[in-house]
């Protein structure tokens, strides 16, 4: 069977209101190395990922305070959660169903009773295929900034800006994947990966040098920001004046 990297540590949310069925879930997935959180409430878990969105969300359709389509609809209609891959969880098998679930977004569905190997091989795969499919673009353009992968140059309001090779790759990793937050952990395993001595702290100061290079006021930063309590995303000027809005 095809393995997912542990490394890349994904980020995973389960909304589903059988407590018992989200902490097999959660042992399942965690023993294959990924990050997981369980909400047995569907608004505490919407509420939860318009503010901090996951790499994947496994979603039961019938929770008792909110409808699972309904829910995924609300999720594809967010900015942050539009691409979010959801993996429908159900007791519903019905051809009609399975054939709704995926029109509504969803990306995959599972039928209970469930193997929770099955779950795991089904979230490897959508992960897999969203990666395939985002590949980050070679050029990035956002606001003042511009991003050139295959020279690995950045330009500010059209003037160079000298960048180290850590501190381009990790700019590049963020503003590839806007408006998503990423713990300290998660960018120490993708920007560091694995042959590092490093600690939380060496993001901080990293994220410290690439906002006095590329952020107007580097104290009020446009692009790097800090998510209390969770980490850093890369925010974008659109993005961010339709939220405002």
């Amino acid at each position: 069977m095809l393995e997912f990297p542990k490394l890349m540590r994904p980020h995973i949310a389960i909304i589903e209101d059988e407590k018992d069925l989200v902490e097999l879930v959660r042992y399942n997935l965690r023993k294959e190395g990924f990050e997981v959180e369980g909400f047995t409430s569907g608004r505490e878990g919407f509420e939860h990922l318009r503010r901090h969105p996951a790499d994947l969300l496994i979603l039961d359709i019938m929770l008792p305070d909110d409808d699972g389509l309904e829910l995924c609809r609300r999720l594809r209609a967010q900015e942050r959660t539009r691409s979010l891959p959801v993996i429908f969880l159900t007791a519903k098998g019905s051809e009609v169903d399975r054939i709704l679930g995926l029109e509504m977004g969803g990306d995959d569905y599972v039928t209970k009773p469930f193997s929770p190997r099955e779950l795991v091989a089904r979230v490897k795969a959508v992960l897999r295929r969203r990666d395939r499919s985002e590949a980050p673009p070679e050029i990035i353009e956002v606001g003042d900034l511009r991003l050139d992968g295959a020279t690995r140059e950045v330009r500010l309001r059209g003037k160079s800006v000298e960048l180290t090779s850590l501190e381009f790759k990790l700019l590049r990793f963020l503003a590839s994947q806007p408006q998503r937050v990423f713990s300290r952990d998660r960018l120490l395993d993708e920007v560091w990966g694995t042959d590092r001595f490093v600690t939380p702290r060496t993001v901080d100061v990293h994220i410290r040098r690439l906002r006095e290079k590329i952020e107007p006021e580097p104290n009020r930063p446009r692009y790097i920001q800090t998510v209390r309590g969770s980490g850093y995303r890369f925010a974008t000027p659109a993005a961010d004046a339709h939220e405002a809005g």
